[in-house]
């Protein structure tokens, strides 16, 4: 197993030996929804219907995957420093309380959204066709809350020691498990909809296992202890604050333009949005991976008072985001039915998608500068810019729009849709500048000292 040497190993081979296995990690964790909208949208006389339905249990799944961010991306970046600064017992404690949080969180998760699942989705705008679908989906995907929780908010620390290989082979054995067993339950057992989450649910829990093996391995330098200290808790939460907010509101979103999508286009606009979250899902993996990848880099190379690296690290962050977010919005644009097929064969719904994913991919490529630059204050552990980014693209453009452009600006179901580019242009403009005008003085501030 070839551990990444973050201490003297080249910087961009660093990234590059770090976002890779992130990379197939990340596309491969997908498969745990995305395998199953795939069956799903291929149910006989009903998979278009019942794609609909299971796409309004997704804020509860988005929630879950924003509190996983929380406690994972949250201390993985406080982690990464210790080691640069050669704290080991700190970088456990840091680990530890992440477990610790992910475990009780995601057992009190687990409960709260059995017992509240039927009215949360009714808020989530679903009718009596929907309600019965979406319910048997969801309280049988919540019993892998703390599997979920646990096998994915570990894998960054796991990373940050330079295991990327281990994290990426925890999400290999799910996907593949939930790859063979979703037909056989949704198809072979006749459990249909219901088939799709107990698959899922037995997926995550062979994550789990291999990530509890290895935590309690000799091959890991930061084994699982009973130690919990309240001031890393703190630590954790307020840097995690950030990735959790911009799952929260992309929550928010989901149930926004579900709620108007139900009003202006009805059961089909939603399967429409599935289907378009569900692609922006898959295209979103390899920039997400590459900024990821680059976190631990710029952490530690940050917490071991190397200005130059980290500089080099972002500049690197961005020759890999850019060219791919490019090339993505050109294939959108000549092929959108390549993307749409992978959800569905109903070919009418065919040119309402192929629409949609037009409208809602016109900006894309500055979702590489919002990424980029939310990772940097993120690894630097810059608490409030992080936070406020994260609000200001979802909370302050994406919903108010999503509202304003249907009803205001009269422009119906493609007023949803396109109210995502528009906060992507301003959103990651302002992001990304921002990130300029503040570390790249700090940055050169830190080399002129460290030279002097």
């Amino acid at each position: 197993m070839q551990k990444v040497d973050f201490d003297n190993g080249n910087i961009k081979q660093n990234i590059l030996k770090t976002a890779f296995p992130m990379l197939v990690a990340q596309v491969l964790n997908l498969l745990y929804s995305i395998v199953d909208r795939v069956y799903i949208g291929r149910i006989p006389n009903a998979g278009t219907h019942a794609l609909g339905a299971v796409g309004l249990c997704f804020p509860i799944i988005i929630i879950i995957t924003g509190f996983t961010n929380m406690f994972g991306l949250g201390g993985a970046p406080l982690f990464s420093m210790q080691l640069g600064r050669k704290d080991h017992e700190r970088a456990r404690d840091i680990q530890n309380t992440a477990f610790r949080l992910l475990l009780l969180t995601g057992l009190l998760l687990m409960v709260v959204c059995e017992i509240f699942g039927r009215s949360l989705l009714e808020i989530f705008g679903a009718g009596p066709d929907e309600l019965d679908i979406s319910l048997a989906y969801l309280r049988i995907y919540l019993l892998g809350t703390v599997f979920l929780m646990v096998s994915t908010g570990i894998n960054p620390y796991i990373n940050a020691q330079g295991y990327a290989a281990i994290s990426m082979r925890s999400v290999i054995i799910g996907a593949a498990a939930n790859l063979i067993l979703d037909p056989v339950f949704i198809f072979k057992a006749g459990m249909g909809v219901k088939g799709a989450a107990v698959a899922t649910v037995l997926s995550q829990l062979l994550s789990f296992l291999y990530v509890m093996q290895f935590l309690g391995s000799t091959k890991n330098s930061f084994p699982v202890t009973l130690r919990f200290r309240f001031p890393y808790a703190r630590d954790i939460i307020s840097l995690g604050i950030a990735p959790f907010i911009m799952q929260f509101t992309n929550s928010l979103v989901q149930i926004a333009c579900n709620q108007v999508l139900m009003q202006f286009g009805g059961t089909i606009y939603v399967s429409v949005m599935t289907i378009v979250s569900s692609v922006r899902s898959i295209l979103d993996v390899p920039v997400s991976a590459v900024t990821e990848g680059t976190s631990p880099v710029i952490s530690f190379n940050y917490g071991a008072r190397r200005p130059a690296n980290v500089k080099k690290a972002i500049k690197i962050m961005m020759s890999l985001a850019l060219p791919y977010t490019f090339l993505v919005w050109l294939l959108i644009m000549i092929n959108p039915g390549l993307f749409i097929r992978i959800f569905s064969s109903d070919d009418t719904i065919m040119q309402d998608a192929s629409r949609a994913l037009h409208l809602y991919f016109m900006a894309f490529i500055f979702q590489s500068l919002q990424y980029s630059g939310q990772t940097v204050f993120k690894a630097l552990n810059k608490k409030k810019q992080a936070i406020f980014f994260s609000l200001f693209r979802k909370v302050i453009l994406v919903v108010p729009l999503t509202y304003i452009l249907p009803h205001v600006a009269q422009l119906g179901t493609d007023g949803v849709f396109m109210a995502e580019p528009v906060s992507n242009l301003i959103g990651g403009i302002a992001c990304f500048s921002a990130m300029l005008l503040s570390i790249w003085p700090e940055l050169n501030a830190m080399d002129k000292n460290h030279r002097v």
